[in-house]
């Protein structure tokens, strides 16, 4: 199949872009995600065009300035980039691509306005991907079958000799997989393991693989599937922190459902749930939620034991600390964002512990300081609710009196601020030296153990120092 005729919805104001390409001898052919979505019935607010039949740049350039500011990315070949109200549009010249190095910056790049459809979508990684639709014949484009793989729900690659060339596309069609819960295609998963065995993923700079990770966890509802596929294709080998939850047993009366990896997956599934049901849209806090119930387990291999026919992990939150920064800092430089993860797997038991203990609100104000307790919610409710135990009513009665006790303090997503400041110390007449250190903590210890007010407290630092 090489054309079809289908309705696309394009938002206005784009047909009038390519209608006015049109006037200047160009043939714009949308490609990519936006028309691979419209098949899928998801909402498109970034749309790729390819420019055919015309070779100058800056004449293209020059027909889209009147609509905003046009912007030109890419070193090696051009994108002009163009944001029009909530919509984001590139536009670039079909191109071939070669491969000259190890690098994923070591490509030849050829761009050719004459090339076919068919011989530019040639570059591209899988069919679903590889569909055009032509603006001036109002027709869908074809050429390696990716509407019928849309049907069948199939992760197919278009060239073997091509497809080898980029090894991210392992982690792309992994995260397709997990998107659209589509199966990967036995040729396909067989190419990947291939790019896998070779070492190629070593040369992957960690900012291109995050954003892989980034894609599979906020746009799946089962990140699960991606994780299994990772497994399946010997991925796990370049993230042994994940790897040895696999087998790592766990006791059956509190994780019926298996080992700890099995409990993660369900987990990661469960937060995906969560964030859904709570309509919370934070790219950036949804992320950080995500990678906290992914590694709240990771210390589970340092100590895990059998004791008098009981399996115990104790300690395993705060030995998780550790394996937490080393698999993060092979995603990302940002520091953090690696501390509120490492402080989420540090205190992921707390709710419960102080839920089960009737902890007094000191405690939950010193929790305030160490952590979100509005995130660690739900971190432990995820916990909670992946596991096959039958009770899991009792999972939101931890989160929702802890919750409930840390918005009473109004203390649900920030730490308790303290009421006596280095100001308040210099009103009463103390310099500012070494021992303005220990008076505050002193202030705050009062504050938060036997909550007097601001007064009080001034009164008992006179007294005392």
């Amino acid at each position: 199949m090489y054309t079809t005729i289908i309705k696309f919805n394009l938002p206005s104001i784009l047909e009038e872009i390519l209608n006015d390409l049109q006037k200047i001898g160009a043939i714009p052919i949308l490609v990519g995600g936006s028309v691979r979505d419209h098949f899928l019935n998801i909402p498109v607010k970034d749309y790729d065009v390819e420019i055919f039949g015309i070779d100058c740049f800056e004449t293209i350039e020059k027909c889209l300035q009147k609509y905003g500011s046009v912007k030109l990315v890419g070193k090696s070949f051009g994108v002009l980039t163009l944001s029009v109200d909530e919509y984001d549009f590139d536009f670039a010249l079909p191109r071939s691509e070669k491969k000259v190095g190890n690098s994923h910056q070591d490509f030849e790049i050829t761009t050719n306005a004459k090339l076919s459809f068919k011989e530019a979508a040639l570059r591209r990684d899988f069919t679903i991907n590889a569909i055009g639709y032509d603006f001036s014949q109002k027709e869908f484009l074809d050429p390696f079958d990716g509407i019928n793989d849309l049907k069948n729900k199939t992760i197919k690659h278009i060239n073997d000799k091509t497809f080898i060339e980029d090894s991210l596309r392992v982690y792309r069609a992994v995260g397709f997989a997990s998107r659209f819960n589509f199966k990967l295609e036995e040729k396909t998963k067989e190419l990947c393991k291939q790019i896998v065995l070779s070492n190629e993923l070593e040369y992957l700079p960690k900012e291109r693989i995050y954003e892989e990770f980034k894609k599979l966890f906020l746009k799946s509802s089962k990140p699960s599937i991606a994780f299994e596929l990772m497994r399946e294709l010997g991925i796990l080998k370049y993230f042994p922190e994940l790897e040895v939850l696999i087998n790592c047993i766990q006791d059956k009366e509190y994780h019926p459902e298996g080992d700890v990896w099995i409990h993660t997956m369900m987990c990661i599934d469960e937060m995906a749930r969560i964030l859904k049901e709570e309509n919370i849209e934070n790219e950036y806090r949804k992320l950080y939620l995500f990678y906290a119930i992914l590694c709240h387990d990771l210390g589970k291999p340092f100590c895990t034991q059998e004791i008098n026919g009981k399996i115990t992990s104790h300690k395993h939150e705060s030995l998780g600390i550790e394996p937490t920064i080393s698999f993060l800092s092979k995603l990302t430089n940002e520091k953090k964002f690696i501390e509120i993860v490492c402080s989420l797997v540090k205190n992921h038991l707390a709710p419960f512990q102080l839920y089960l203990a009737e902890s007094s609100l000191k405690a939950i104000k010193r929790l305030s300081l160490k952590v979100n307790i509005e995130d660690l919610c739900l971190v432990c409710l995820a916990d909670c609710l992946g596991r096959t135990i039958l009770d899991k009513e009792k999972c939101p009665k931890a989160t929702s009196w802890l919750l409930e006790k840390a918005k009473e303090l109004n203390i649900e997503n920030k730490a308790i601020e303290p009421l006596i400041q280095g100001r308040d110390l210099i009103a009463l007449g103390f310099k500012p030296s070494k021992k303005f250190k220990e008076i505050l903590e002193f202030a705050f210890d009062l504050q938060l153990d036997d909550n007097l007010e601001k007064e009080f407290i001034i009164n008992k630092i006179k007294e005392k120092y």
